[in-house]
């Protein structure tokens, strides 16, 4: 599993009141860099349930169990929490950042592959800021000014239809094979979204690929569009449902998730991580710069990395990043941790330099490749 030792090494419309805590007296929750600005995690709450909500976006109530982490945190902090677009992409994300910058209804905090997470920091986008647990998130985890850190993670993995494929994909050469024609879905365009650029490096490097090369797994794709079985469906809860794509590639959590959630309607979903492409990745947390609710983007924060919501994220197949620690102090609920998908080796994980190249080669060569 995405272990400790693996967990370890890992190197992922009014204007905005930037004097929203001002009311507490003590800070301006906009600046506030940690929960001891404001007097502690007490008068951070009082801040929040000042404001009164939260902006959200790109939250999907499946993705890695964000629906009762949205629940626990409105019941427990008393602030509504408002989810727009839950499946709009990373990319999608930043875009909405920029554009609805003063605006009330600018999203408070992002949830972010981490390639788009580098690159907001680099545009100057989030805010600093240090959760109590800031301490326990490896440093290769975490940008070292706080602007955005490593959340939950899981491995590319391959979901199965059972039901409607006789025998299921285990590995990227299977996905090759004549019988999966017209069957083969990715979660969204890899210009766009994490799981989808998860997706084409985990191809590379099973293809004689590496993270400073992903050419092998755009042409790994071209190949798989080519012969038939690549379609340019993006996979979702109702495609995976309506058997429109009866095998996706995706994370780990999120098929893990799709064989519960649709076990009852008669979905045999079955999930695999191919072992000629072992990939793992995190997903990252940020406070837009500008936030409208800046006490409540805190709140949030610290909620997420706090034992209760690692643990709703373990408890929707999600690793988070604090498990090694939760595993240590005997916090990670175990019941959960058994349940995850079963994985063979290591995953490898690219640097930033690494990443940023990717992410540049997918913008110029993808949509020609699979067009």
């Amino acid at each position: 599993m995405l272990g400790a030792a693996v967990l370890t090494s890992l190197t992922a419309c009014g204007a905005a009141p930037d004097d929203a805590a001002g009311k507490n007296g003590k800070v301006q929750a906009g600046s506030a860099t940690s929960a001891a600005d404001f007097g502690g995690l007490d008068a951070l709450a009082k801040a929040a349930q000042a404001e009164g909500e939260l902006n959200v976006i790109a939250l999907p109530a499946d993705w890695a169990n964000y629906g009762e982490l949205i629940k626990a945190f409105e019941a427990t902090y008393k602030v509504k929490v408002k989810s727009e677009n839950p499946d709009a992409s990373s990319a999608d994300e930043i875009a909405a950042v920029k554009s609805r910058k003063g605006q009330e209804r600018a999203p408070d905090v992002l949830d972010l592959g981490i390639a788009f997470a580098r690159s907001g920091a680099t545009e100057n986008l989030f805010a600093p800021y240090k959760v109590a647990a800031w301490d326990k998130i490896p440093a290769a985890q975490k940008d070292a000014q706080a602007r955005w850190y490593n959340d939950y993670g899981g491995y590319v993995s391959i979901g199965c239809d059972a039901k409607r494929i006789k025998t299921c994909p285990a590995t990227f050469a299977d996905l090759l094979k004549p019988e999966y024609k017209g069957k083969v879905a990715l979660n969204g365009n890899p210009t766009k979204s994490g799981s989808a650029f998860g997706g084409v490096y985990a191809a590379a490097l099973a293809n004689k690929g590496s993270f400073a090369d992903i050419q092998p797994g755009i042409d790994y794709f071209a190949q798989l569009k080519k012969s038939g079985n690549f379609i340019p469906v993006e996979s979702t809860p109702a495609t995976v449902e309506k058997g429109e794509t009866p095998i996706s590639i995706d994370w780990d959590y999120l098929n893990a998730g799709y064989a519960d959630q649709f076990r009852s309607k008669g979905v045999d979903w079955k999930v695999s991580v191919p072992t000629d492409g072992v990939y793992a990745q995190f997903y990252s947390q940020a406070v837009n710069k500008e936030a409208p609710h800046p006490a409540a983007a805190r709140l949030w924060m610290e909620f997420l990395y706090s034992a209760e919501g690692q643990n709703l994220w373990l408890k929707g197949y999600a690793r988070p990043v604090l498990l090694p620690v939760m595993t240590a102090d005997k916090t990670a609920d175990q019941g959960f941790v058994a349940k995850l998908p079963a994985v063979q080796g290591s995953p490898s994980f690219p640097a930033s330099e690494e990443l940023d190249k990717a992410k540049a080669t997918l913008a110029e060569k993808w949509d020609k490749a699979v067009s």
